[in-house]
């Protein structure tokens, strides 16, 4: 609101011009000659020569005037649109205005990143473009500080990629798939500090209609024939932080062990923790046991604990401000970007064999029947008493134990699993979706390049973990919700309606009739994966089924989990990569009395409602980031069998053309409709398939296919395929032959990807193999983790 002036104070008829200048420099909001006028006590035939001054104050250039009214020159409007740049030393966004005309360089915003408030403020990263609320730094002149308003999307004129050195200036090759083809010309003296072959950014300066867009180098992000090259593109095209502000290094280094005062002493207690054989972090430890009373006779105690990560990261600290900036740990096959310092989440918090560790413990009581009767929450202090790997249990309880085993194979392994076969049969009576979707891994070699891709064998101690995780999860949520606390849930919706008559179509194309009466249920879904379970159509189905269902997300308001058929589900389990399970443990810390250090009083479901969406949207971020580092290292993998024939199975259909999933790498790669066949193919999106007008060709989501390939782009992961089978016929049919001669594409001019990555393999046709989703295993490191 625009202060008023006393008019006894200043000039009987006109303010001066500096008295104006102070004015709007002080006054918050717009400001315009109706404001000055108002302030200054002006009215009448006087406003004729207040508009006079002021026009001469805007030709001097001390006062700008823009849609939100007049302000000082040379300085920023209350609203401005601005990019995200960089980060400072303490690892603050610092945005700079999107047009600046002022005098030197534009200054500098230092943007406050959202923990919550009122609305779903949002959460920005370096490369985006957004609305921010801009004020004048007092203690840095000619710095600002900000609020984002909103996140308008990402600043286009940056572009990443690699550049190539030439005589005259160089080149950029963008490293995104959908800018494959469209180089930058970097004129000389634009490079920067760049070399040949280094991944770069480019802020593009001029595009012409004839010729190349130009541009110029702002940041040299690392050499890609460095180790660890492929995610390091990664990273930075998805802006995820990946070095820690020495603040939050200094936090880490100066916390102190939690010892025993407070807690309850569980040292004795034969928990263990079962982990993927490379796993450097271990947040979860497991034990069960004959329940000895009478009135739950054949039950079991089950005990689940986890690390006290709340012990160590204080609410608003840097330690807490960056892991929420984060949002969880990252998981690529060369390197592991995680969401707190090492210092905590593999030494203080990670629940190592032999160690004294802090956690927080739910102790379940289970029925013969597998059902949780009831549970309670701990604060304790453990010590693990082996280190075991999935399949090192698995072989102890299938008769093969070894020295690390074999200890703890009566005291520890054999009643967990007697208690998970309980627990499993109320699980199969509850019904949680059974898709059948095998992961791949990829295994890299000594130089960082791909060895080979396998699909890690499913034990039963796999299955054991994810039970426990899941029964751990909910007790969370039911506690939390008794005791009126705020949360965040990991909810899944059913499908959407639009979602369901779409399967339904594709269902009838195959023969298999969808019920419709009674409520949406998981128990659906498995009858019809059921159905066709060991026909053709199963891996068709089970894909169509996966694109039906919702994604799972983080809310402070609860919907339940479909997926897994719960009412309620949070995620307790992982507080070492998943800042969600962080604001559980400190819920659950606060509504059971274990101590001083849980959540914050004042942390309303609004607050929680803007950090879910934030972590959410990390949460994406980091899938899309594992998916593309695969997709470039295999890329790499195979960019010397450009010309090889390879078994696949159509994964995707759009209008443009098909994608298929590589039976043996589980590699996507895109089929160009102008190339399938000498005629038209039309989209069929009902029945997710490509058809010919003429002779009703059909290549169908699912259908198993033989391909060529015919380039392989390892920076950008994209590999291009030549299809070779004939589709369905009109009846349906699957074709019999291959189409070599009907192809519209010369393989003989086909290039491999001028960059690549990982080893060479020989050459000659692939070996099929199950498709299946290739996605970092250790990402999962439990099943069900993203669920």
């Amino acid at each position: 609101m625009a202060r008023r002036i006393n008019p006894k104070a200043v000039s009987p008829v006109l303010p001066s011009r500096e008295q104006i200048l102070a004015f709007v420099a002080e006054t918050p909001g717009k400001v315009g000659k109706r404001e000055i006028a108002k302030a200054f006590g002006i009215s009448g035939a006087d406003k004729i020569g207040l508009k006079a001054i002021l026009k001469e104050i805007e030709a001097d250039g001390a006062l700008e005037r823009d849609r939100g009214g007049l302000r000082k020159g040379g300085s920023l409007p209350p609203v401005v649109l601005a990019d995200i740049v960089s980060r400072d030393r303490d690892g603050d966004l610092i945005a700079r205005p999107a047009q600046w005309d002022g005098e030197g360089e534009a200054p500098k915003i230092a943007v406050d990143v959202p923990r919550g408030g009122k609305g779903n403020r949002p959460a920005p990263g370096i490369g985006d473009r957004a609305l921010v609320r801009v004020a004048p730094d007092p203690d840095a002149p000619g710095r600002y500080t900000g609020r984002v308003i909103k996140v308008i999307g990402k600043n286009r004129s940056e572009v990443i990629g690699v550049y190539r050195a030439g005589r005259e200036g160089g080149r950029l090759l963008p490293v995104e798939k959908k800018s494959q083809g469209k180089e930058i010309a970097i004129p000389p003296g634009e490079e920067g500090e760049a070399r040949d072959g280094d991944l770069v950014s480019v802020a593009v300066e001029r595009e012409t209609r004839f010729g190349l867009p130009r541009g110029r180098v702002t940041e040299r992000l690392g050499a890609l024939g460095s180790e660890k090259a492929v995610s390091l593109i990664a990273l930075h095209l998805h802006n995820i932080p990946h070095v820690f502000p020495a603040a939050v290094l200094a936090e880490a280094d100066a916390a102190k062990r939690a010892t025993k005062r407070g807690r309850e002493d569980w040292r004795e207690a034969p928990l263990v923790t079962i982990d993927p054989p490379d796993a450097k972090d271990h947040d979860d430890a497991v034990m069960a046991e004959l329940d000895p009373d009478p009135a739950n006779a054949g039950g079991f105690i089950v005990t689940v604990a986890i690390a006290d990560v709340a012990a160590y990261i204080r609410p608003d600290s840097a330690l807490d401000r960056e892991a929420l900036l984060r949002g969880n740990s990252v998981y690529f096959p060369d390197r592991v970007v995680p969401m707190l310092p090492e210092r905590i989440s593999n030494d203080l918090c990670s629940l190592r064999e032999g160690e004294d560790r802090p956690a927080l413990a739910v102790r379940m009581i289970i029925g013969a029947d597998g059902v949780k009767r009831s549970h309670s929450f701990h604060r304790i202090l453990m010590r693990s008493h082996a280190k075991l790997a999935y399949a090192q249990a698995q072989a102890a309880i299938d008769g093969q134990p070894d020295e690390k085993s074999g200890p703890v194979l009566e005291t520890a392994l054999r009643p967990l699993y007697a208690a998970y076969e309980a627990m499993k049969r109320a699980r199969d009576a509850r019904g949680p979706l059974a898709l059948d979707l095998p992961e791949r891994k990829v295994l890299l070699n000594a130089e960082g390049g791909v060895d080979r891709v396998i699909v890690p064998e499913r034990l039963e101690a796999h299955r054991l973990i994810e039970e426990f995780m899941i029964q751990a999860n909910v007790a969370a949520a039911e506690t939390l919700e008794k005791a009126g606390s705020p949360l965040i849930y990991r909810v899944h919706d059913e499908p959407a309606l639009e979602k369901m008559r779409a399967l339904g179509e594709v269902l009838a194309s195959v023969g298999v009739k969808m019920t419709k009466a009674g409520a949406l249920r998981p128990d659906l879904f498995n009858r019809i994966l059921a159905q066709v379970a060991e026909s053709e159509h199963a891996p068709f189905i089970n894909e169509v089924v996966l694109r039906s269902q919702a994604q799972a997300v983080y809310a402070a308001q609860n919907l339940g989990h479909f997926g897994l058929n719960l009412r309620r589900y949070a995620h307790f389990t992982s507080p070492i990569r998943r800042y969600a399970d962080l604001i559980v443990h400190r819920a659950l810390v606060r509504a059971c009395g274990l101590g001083k250090d849980g959540l914050l009083a004042d942390t309303t479901p609004g607050l929680l409602d803007a950090v879910s969406e934030q972590i959410s949207a990390a949460e994406r971020r980091a899938m899309a980031a594992e998916r593309e580092t695969i997709d470039r290292l295999i890329a790499g993998y195979l960019a010397d069998r450009v010309g090889a024939t390879f078994s696949g199975r159509i994964s995707g259909v759009t209008r443009s053309g098909l994608f298929v999933k590589l039976a043996e790498t589980g590699a996507d790669g895109f089929v160009p409709v102008s190339t399938i066949g000498h005629e038209y193919y039309r989209h069929d999106e009902a029945l997710h398939a490509l058809v010919g007008d003429r002779s009703g060709e059909t290549y169908r989501l699912g259908d198993t296919v033989e391909v060529r390939l015919v380039e392989a782009a390892a920076v950008a992961g994209a590999l291009r395929f030549e299809i070779l089978s004939e589709g369905r016929s009109r009846s349906g049919a699957k074709g019999g032959g291959i189409k070599r001669s009907g192809s519209k594409v010369n393989p003989g001019k086909a290039k491999p990807g001028k960059a690549k990555f990982g080893a060479k393999p020989s050459k000659g046709k692939a070996r099929p193999g199950k498709a299946a989703a290739s996605e970092s295993d250790a990402a999962r490191r439990h099943r069900g983790s993203r669920r």
